[in-house]
């Protein structure tokens, strides 16, 4: 493609791109991240005309001072955007308030967050998701809009009357029951899937962290797979789960949608049926970008805590894992990962290890050396001796306990004897084929 050929292009798609004035109200005693509000934006497909920043306490009628107010309806005169989208969140009050008083679209960071959402949605039980967590996003909206025509302000939503408003609230409520009880329905057939999985001795591993930190990346240098990777937010909605070997044993590992700072409620709730595969997993891994500056890795370690304790995952082993060290030194990696375990051990989370790769490059030594550490000192994980009768059957036992565990000795005779770390969950199947199995004493376990 020639130069000229190429502003071409570029100067259609930007005729076509939705124009916007962002706006970002900074806390007092917390600055938001301006990088990161810009990237959304982008990962939209806005073409920014100009972002406004303040820094001062939430007003209660437009979330940003008066004066601030006026300086966007000078912007909107001159620029002629499409919309207004804050950085905050907004109550259904301030936006309201904010559209009434500017005359253009106003939203927020969440919506924003689910324009995004619905681009990248494909799978059906992606689009389910999204669809519920816009109708619970939209549902306090509605309701504000009932108030007010109550009030005497013939304001309905998006432009409805009052009896439609009233009919598109049951709509909603009646909708948000289907989609629950289909994604509940998605959620106990994936269960049927794990736990099949985990009686053949498979080790499940979820990999979870903060939006395009390089989770499908991994995936991908992992399980030598080529699930589409691109450079934006976002990009993984629906899980995707592959197989790979780690030193003989069969391990699941799943990619799941990605975090973001202060990730409400009802997004949370929306996605339970896949962020489920971090709760269900054996062992987490948190991906962070080790090429940021600390301050966005430890808001970022931070955020992604925030989403673990909610999900009550905190007590599972949680490896960190700070990727693209590719592109910085080594001294900073070290040192990013002194402060992760001392974060870690200030607020009491159980970090098993912070290793260092490049999920580009395939440099993944510490990772597989801290997995074969992990694995077995999982609960799923007992000492055992197996005594097999048949000599014809050592080969094939050896072959399946190295699959689901660990051999420590072993002990040629009349009656081959092994010592063990092996899955529970297996013990049955070794049973079937004709070995004694014994558990041999708590102190000696791994």
């Amino acid at each position: 493609m020639t130069p000229v050929i190429e502003r071409i292009l570029k100067a259609k798609i930007n005729a076509f791109m939705m124009k916007a004035i962002g706006v970002i109200r900074h806390p007092p005693r917390r600055k938001l991240s301006r990088e990161e509000f810009e990237e959304l934006l982008e990962s939209a497909g806005y073409k920014v005309l100009a972002i406004l920043e303040q820094v001062r306490e939430e007003h209660p009628k437009f979330n940003i001072g008066p004066g601030k107010l006026r300086e966007i309806k000078e912007l909107i005169e001159e620029f002629q955007p499409d919309k207004v989208i804050f950085a905050n969140k907004l109550t259904p009050s301030q936006a309201y308030n904010l559209t009434k008083g500017l005359g253009i679209e106003v939203i927020d960071k969440w919506q924003l967050v689910l324009e995004i959402f619905e681009q990248r949605a494909h799978s059906k039980e992606a689009k389910l998701q999204v669809e519920l967590a816009n109708l619970q996003y939209q549902l306090p909206h509605v309701k504000e809009a009932i108030r007010r025509i109550k009030m005497g302000d013939r304001a309905g939503f998006k432009g409805m009357g009052e009896y439609q408003t009233q009919q598109y609230l049951k709509h909603i409520r009646y909708r948000m029951g289907k989609i629950r009880k289909e994604l509940e329905k998605v959620r106990e057939d994936r269960e049927v899937k794990r736990k099949r999985r985990e009686e053949v001795g498979f080790i499940l591993i979820a990999l979870a962290g903060y939006t395009n930190a390089g989770k499908s990346t991994l995936l991908n240098a992992l399980a030598e797979e080529e699930i589409e990777v691109r450079d934006q937010m976002f990009t993984t909605l629906a899980t995707t789960t592959r197989k790979f070997r780690l030193g003989g044993k069969k391990v699941l590992l799943t990619d799941t949608v990605g975090f973001i700072d202060n990730l409400p409620p009802f997004i949370v709730e929306a996605f339970h049926s896949t962020l489920e595969e971090i709760v269900k997993a054996d062992v987490i891994l948190l991906i962070l970008d080790a090429s940021e500056p600390w301050g966005e890795v430890r808001r970022k370690f931070l955020a992604s805590l925030r989403v673990l304790r909610e999900l009550k995952t905190l007590d599972k082993p949680l490896i960190v894992v700070l990727n693209k060290m590719d592109l910085t030194k080594r001294e900073d990696i070290e040192d990013k990962k002194r402060r992760i375990r001392a974060i870690a051990e200030e607020r009491g989370v159980r970090l098993f290890d912070a290793v260092s790769i490049s999920a580009k490059f395939s440099q993944l030594d510490e990772l597989y050396s801290a997995l074969e550490n992990v694995i077995l000192t999982l609960p799923k994980y007992r000492l055992f001796e197996i005594v097999i009768p048949e000599k014809e059957k050592v080969l094939q036992i050896m072959a399946l306990l190295n699959s689901i565990g660990e051999i420590l000795e072993v002990k040629y005779g009349e009656r081959t004897r092994i010592e063990a770390f092996v899955q529970i969950g297996m013990i049955r199947e070794l049973t079937k084929l004709g070995v004694k199995i014994e558990r041999l004493p708590a102190d000696n376990e791994f």
